[in-house]
Order: C-alpha cells, then structure tokens, then sequence
C-alpha cells in the first residue's frame, strides 16, 4: 500500500513537472519571472480608471485580478506580480500585440477588425452605444440630431455605429472626433457639441466627472452592439484557455458580487449579459 502511494506521487509529481516544462508562450514568461503586465485605461470608469490614492479600480480590473488568481493555481506560481501598464484608446491593442502588456483590462469591444491584430477573452460585460445632451437643448433622441454635432472619441466602435445610424436614419449630423473621453465631454459642455455619444455605462461615468452632472441627460437610444472581452494577444492558445478558465470560474461563483459593486444602481444583469456569464461558465 505505502508502495502504491508513493509511487502514485512520483508520477503526480512527474506529470507536474512535464507540465512546468512543456509550458510556452506568455504562460512560461509569467511563470519564469513570477509577473504579468495589465494593461489599464483611466478613462474608462467603472470599468477600468484610477481613483485618489492612484489605485487601479474598475469591474474589468476586478475580473482580472481574480484571472491572475486563477493562473497562478493553474501554473502552482504563488503571489504572482501584476506590472500595470497604462494605456489609451489609440495605444490599448498595440500594447498587447507588441508585448508590452500581456493583456488589456477595460472596455474593449470585440470586432472582426481588431481580431486581425489582437486575440480576446470570452466575453465580459455587453454595451452599447449611448448618447449624452444638455437637458436644456430640448434633444430627445438620435432622431433630433439633424443638423447638429454629435461629439465622439475617434476610431472608437461608437464612431463607426453613430455614423451608420446616421446613415440608415438619412440623418445629416457631422460627427466630430477627439482624442479622449475627457475632451468629448468638455466639447459638449463648452457648447462645441450638441451631443457626446460613447458607451452607455461609460457615458453614467463620465457624467459624474462633469462639471453640472445635473444638466446633462443619457437619451434612451442604443445604437449598437458592443460585447466586451480581455484583450489577449494572438497565437497564444494555451495563455487564451487559462484566462477563460479564470473567467470560468467567476461566472460559477462571485460574478454577480462583483456585478453588484460596480453596478448596483441598474439592478440585476440583463438576460443578455446573464446569457452571457452563462455560457462563459464553460465546464472543466
């Protein structure tokens, strides 16, 4: 008997091992140096931001962090650590597909266009595109947009849906680009804009951050799709698989706590996004 067992932990123990060794990609990286690179917006609240104390916060980080948690019991690699490497719009896919970061945590829409340069996740959250107006101009809906300037964050997923709604309405709206969420939502305050249209979640946070939240209102149109993922970087299917079992295990477990302390004030998930943790519950 305490033959059978002990060679029953030799071969565990080889089996381990030849796990360790067969390990490539970014998974024998982090295991070697005991580190993984998030990259992180801090314009993309409640989903990925920087609070007071320069902490990195957000629903998207939370999921990662608990994803790092997850690999480091995969690949038996205690307290790995977590290199932040902050992005933006234009620089979030370029710095996972150039090896700068491992993976992006945020609001990143998936497309058939970006899975040319960048892998994902499975999918994390589900959005769509939203706009904010003034109260006081009287604007109601993408329908009253004729004539005026809809203000977006250029090469973003909503530019491309406002300029197709635009288009399938025969609505004659300029669409006027800006680098960050923050100067779109300046141009709209400043008068430069008639509207700011992004995500709609994104658009709440931004709202709070302005000047008179009061006096801005989220029109109830959705213009588009938008399912988010984990940004990843292409080729690395054993890297992409052990962040899907991370998320795995989250949609079996704690997703709705987590859900709950970043979005509270909107009620449960919505059938599409408990769809959505569903079937991202994928089995061992």
């Amino acid at each position: 008997m305490l033959r059978s067992t002990a060679l029953t932990l030799v071969l565990l123990f080889a089996a381990g091992a030849l796990s360790a060794q067969n390990l490539d990609g970014r998974l024998k990286r982090i295991a070697e140096t005991k580190s993984i690179a998030i990259a992180y917006r801090a314009d993309a609240t409640p989903f990925s931001f920087v609070e007071g104390d320069k902490q990195v916060v957000g629903f998207s980080i939370d999921l990662c962090k608990r994803i790092v948690n997850s690999i480091e019991r995969q690949l038996k690699v205690p307290s790995i650590a977590i290199k932040w490497v902050p992005v933006t719009v234009q620089t979030r896919f370029d710095a996972v597909a150039k090896g700068q970061a491992d993976m992006e945590c945020g609001s990143s829409t998936v497309t058939l266009s970006r899975l040319k340069q960048v892998d994902f996740s499975s999918y994390i959250f589900v959005e769509s595109t939203g706009l904010i107006a003034k109260t006081a101009s009287g604007l109601r809906s993408i329908s009253d947009m004729s004539g005026k300037k809809i203000a977006v964050v250029g090469g973003t997923t909503n530019e491309r849906a406002v300029h197709e709604q635009l288009k399938r309405r025969q609505l004659s709206a300029t669409v006027v680009p800006y680098k960050t969420r923050d100067e779109a939502l300046a141009a709209l305050e400043q008068g430069q804009a008639d509207a700011f249209a992004s995500d709609r979640l994104l658009l709440v946070g931004a709202s709070v951050k302005a000047k008179d939240p009061g006096a801005l209102t989220l029109l109830p149109d959705e213009l588009s799709f938008e399912p988010y993922g984990i940004v990843l970087p292409r080729g690395d299917a054993a890297f992409r698989l052990a962040v899907n079992a991370g998320l795995a295990e989250l949609y079996r477990g704690e997703i709705n706590e987590i859900f709950s302390r970043w979005f509270a004030q909107f009620g449960r998930p919505s059938p599409l996004l408990a769809a959505v943790y569903v079937f991202g519950a994928i089995p061992d």
